[in-house]
Parts: structure tokens; C-alpha cells; sequence
């Protein structure tokens, strides 16, 4: 199957917008192998062995995007935004449950030299950088939104300034000036 113009992804988002269901029908199998690539991204920044699995989260972010009742989608770029964002929240929620497993939960005692081996650094890593993330949101939401769509959804500069409606100069500026803000603030964390 070639890969889907933009426009036709905007024209069936659109549609779904208005109440058409069928859009919907048509549009999944459209959106399915971009959703993938960007689940997979997600994944392959975690540890091996990762208990959530590419397809689960492809399907979890599915559910919740087709729950969305009250979005008006504006085009692909935006689509793709919001999947980010749910695919970020799901693979957070998934660590932080993950970690407070590990506190206790059920969790076997284990002595002081075996918990080295133990220690949930890759969760606690995604768990930090949501928290950097979410403070940079309570300073300066665009910039937030910016990494979102570059670092999370895999948004080209000019797709990210067509969503957030700003010039791709203001884009570039963001993503060097929050890379800096969630690098320091995840240094000052550990």
C-alpha cells in the first residue's frame, strides 16, 4: 500500500470532525503504519524487556484517539500531535506503574547489594524527563509543545510550525532553547 498524501489523511480527519464515521473506517488503516513508526520510536528508548509492546501502544493510543469527542482535527500535523501526546502519557503512566510496583506492591524483599541490579533507571529516566517536561509546560506551554511534536510525534520543524501556527524560525529557536531548559532541569533532578 503507498503511503497516503497528507490531504487525504486532513480530508478523512476532517470528515470525522463533521460526524462521519465512516471517515474513521477509512482513516486507520491510513494512519496505521505512521502511528506504528512513532510507537516504535517510543519503544526503542526504553529497556529491553519492556513489559508494553509496540502493538499494545498503538492500539491503547487508538482507543483514546478514537474517544477524543470533542477535538475539531485541523489536519494530519495535528493528528499526529495529539497521538503523540496520548502515546506519551501512556508510556509515563505505564512507568510510573511500573516503578510504584517496584516500591512495593507485592515486591519481594530483596537485600542492599542485590537492589543495584534492581533499580528502575529507564522509568525513572522517562519519569524525570515527563516532570522537566511538565514544568517547562507551567513556564512556557509552546515550548513544551515543541518538544512534544518534534522529540515525541517525529514532527518536521515545518509540519511543527504548521500545527502550533508559528514560522519554522520560531520552532528552530524552541526546540535549541527547550533542550537546554529539560537538560538542566533533569541534571538538577538526579
Amino acid at each position: 500500500m503507498s503511503k497516503p498524501q497528507p490531504e487525504e489523511v486532513t480530508q478523512l480527519l476532517l470528515d470525522w470532525s463533521n460526524g462521519n464515521r465512516a471517515a474513521l473506517d477509512k482513516l486507520f488503516p491510513l494512519v496505521h503504519a505512521e502511528l506504528h513508526r512513532l510507537a516504535s520510536r517510543y519503544m526503542a528508548k526504553e529497556r529491553h524487556g519492556h513489559t508494553l509492546q509496540t502493538s499494545a501502544l498503538v492500539n491503547e493510543a487508538y482507543l483514546r484517539l478514537v474517544d477524543q469527542r470533542r477535538v475539531q482535527w485541523q489536519n494530519r500535523a495535528h493528528f499526529f500531535a495529539i497521538a503523540s501526546q496520548l502515546m506519551r502519557r501512556i508510556v509515563v503512566d505505564h512507568a510510573r506503574a511500573h516503578a510504584q510496583l517496584k516500591r512495593g506492591g507485592g515486591a519481594r524483599r530483596v537485600s542492599l547489594e542485590n537492589a543495584a541490579e534492581l533499580s528502575p533507571k529507564p522509568a525513572s529516566d522517562l519519569i524525570a524527563l515527563d516532570e522537566a517536561l511538565e514544568s517547562l509546560a507551567a513556564i512556557d506551554p509552546r515550548r513544551s509543545r515543541v518538544v512534544e511534536l518534534r522529540f515525541f510525534g517525529g514532527l518536521s520543524v515545518e509540519e511543527t510550525a504548521e500545527t502550533l501556527e508559528v514560522s519554522t524560525i520560531t520552532v528552530l529557536r524552541d526546540w535549541k532553547l527547550a533542550k537546554a531548559y529539560l537538560y538542566r532541569a533533569i541534571r538538577n533532578a538526579t
